[in-house]
């Protein structure tokens, strides 16, 4: 697997690339040797972000690209974390080529029997829960309280002022956004 260390706002030196080398190169055993990495380290230079020290890793594999971010207060810590969460992802992608290969020689050796209901695969995403519940018109405040109480990261709601559908999410920043509808030729 080829490696490229970058940094924004900060300079890589030779301790944070041997560092990273070691870290990301345990993913070089799940992947095959045209596999490449790229890790962009970066300080975040707002004062409301507490989290400033920043590891994001993009992977390209044979098939999907594989990508996480993560933050703290040491970048050293930052790359364990991005480098944990890749490899989580890789055995997750390993464990379903292995899975679908299985399944493919299983088919070749014995048919499934004619009453078997044919299964979406698994690179299909189908709807597996649907959930409805009652929507009081609340203002947005008090919605980021609702967002909180539940522990989500977004909340779908009415607001009070447009009697629109608005959604309300936790931001990575520790703020929120709003989404809301736009009318046509409103921006």
């Amino acid at each position: 697997m080829k490696l490229q260390v970058k940094g924004r706002n900060v300079d890589v030196t030779d301790a944070l690339f041997a560092y990273s080398e070691r870290k990301l190169g345990r993913l070089a055993r799940h992947l095959s040797d045209e596999s490449r990495c790229e890790l962009e380290l970066a300080v975040e230079h707002n004062p409301s972000i507490n989290q400033k020290q920043v590891a994001e890793a993009t992977v390209w594999t044979k098939g999907p690209v594989l990508r996480a971010r993560e933050s703290s207060t040491d970048m050293y810590a930052s790359i364990d974390l991005v480098a944990d969460k890749l490899e989580r992802q890789v055995k997750r992608y390993r464990n379903k080529r292995s899975r679908k290969g299985a399944q493919h020689i299983a088919s070749h050796v014995a048919p499934p029997p004619a009453e078997a209901v044919a299964l979406p695969d698994e690179e299909d995403a189908v709807i597996v829960k649907s959930k409805q519940f009652n929507m009081k018109p609340m203002p947005p405040e008090e919605a980021m309280l609702q967002l909180e109480l539940i522990g989500h990261d977004f909340f779908v709601f009415v607001n009070a002022d447009s009697d629109d559908v608005n959604v309300i999410y936790k931001r990575r920043d520790g703020n929120y956004g709003l989404i809301e509808p736009s009318r046509d030729g409103e921006d």
